[in-house]
């Protein structure tokens, strides 16, 4: 069995929509389908993009009570808002702001039911299936023992290795969200027509991105900075974003993209030496 780690996520923006026309209105912009979340028992993640099929925020889709529930970063409240209700003329639709009434904890696998007050859902927030814990404001509740906190430079470690996303490092504003993957857990190509649809599914039916998300490896006793991704000619293959801070015994994991058609990829340390990469 696998070890469980609990993963704090804290208080992010929640804006519920509830109304006749939630789920439809939700279905035309974001690129999740909601119908899948609506029994209340999982958590999904999604991408929100404008009319060219480009990332404005990651979030988090969920259920409960007849109504569908957003999580986003808690910085970006204001303008996720914005952006979500700024469609909203003659649909039968509330959107409420329940910021601050609910703290997110994060397990990375199964566990018993949850304390009474207390709402579990599905989630797979960092590549396995766990669970998420959601928590009222200001209720005290006891955690599984046995199972270790993640935090601080051990949860990017963890999150790297796994090849997880992250806003600031491999996620931006603008971006193509398939360049990152996000096609596999993101987004739904049957459910129809969102914002940025039309964009988003021509870049399935091609095949292909300018540039994809990597895992990679390189020997731990290599130092970090200055490294950059080349082809055996030296050439620059892509860019890196994210080097893990602790080694996985003797390679340390890191995360870049990589440009259409470079193969053989290589990093050049600081001074000038080539590396072989590993699979991470």
């Amino acid at each position: 069995m696998s070890l469980i780690h609990r993963i704090e996520i804290g208080f992010p923006a929640l804006l519920e929509f509830r109304g006749p026309d939630a789920a439809r209105y939700l279905n035309g912009q974001i690129t999740q389908d909601v119908r899948l979340v609506a029994d209340g028992k999982r958590t999904l993640p999604s991408c929100v993009t404008d009319a060219k099929g480009r990332l404005q925020f990651r979030v988090w889709i969920s259920a409960s009570d007849a109504a569908f529930v957003v999580e986003g970063p808690a910085e970006g409240r204001d303008p996720l808002e914005a952006r979500l209700t700024r469609y909203l003329i003659a649909d039968d639709v509330e959107c409420s702001d329940l910021t601050g009434k609910w703290r997110i904890v994060h397990f990375t696998g199964p566990l018993e039911d949850a304390p009474p007050g207390v709402i579990a859902r599905g989630s797979a927030r960092f590549g396995s299936t766990g669970v998420d814990w959601w928590i009222p404001a200001g209720l005290e509740v006891g955690f599984p023992g046995g199972i270790a906190a993640l935090e601080g430079e051990s949860l990017e470690a963890f999150r790297i290795a796994r090849g997880i996303p992250a806003w600031g490092a491999e996620l931006a504003e603008g971006m193509l969200p398939p360049e990152a993957g996000l096609d596999a857990t993101d987004i739904s190509y049957q459910k129809g027509c969102y914002i940025g649809q039309e964009v988003i599914s021509r870049i399935r039916s091609a095949g292909k991105v300018n540039r994809s998300l990597v895992r990679l490896g390189i020997d731990a006793s290599v130092a970090v900075q200055g490294l950059e991704l080349v082809d055996p000619s030296g050439a620059s293959a892509g860019v890196l974003t994210s080097v893990s801070p602790l080694p996985e015994g003797a390679i340390r994991p890191l995360l870049g993209y990589v440009k259409l058609g470079a193969s053989s990829i290589r990093l050049r340390s600081a001074d000038g030496v080539l590396h072989e990469t590993s699979p991470a």
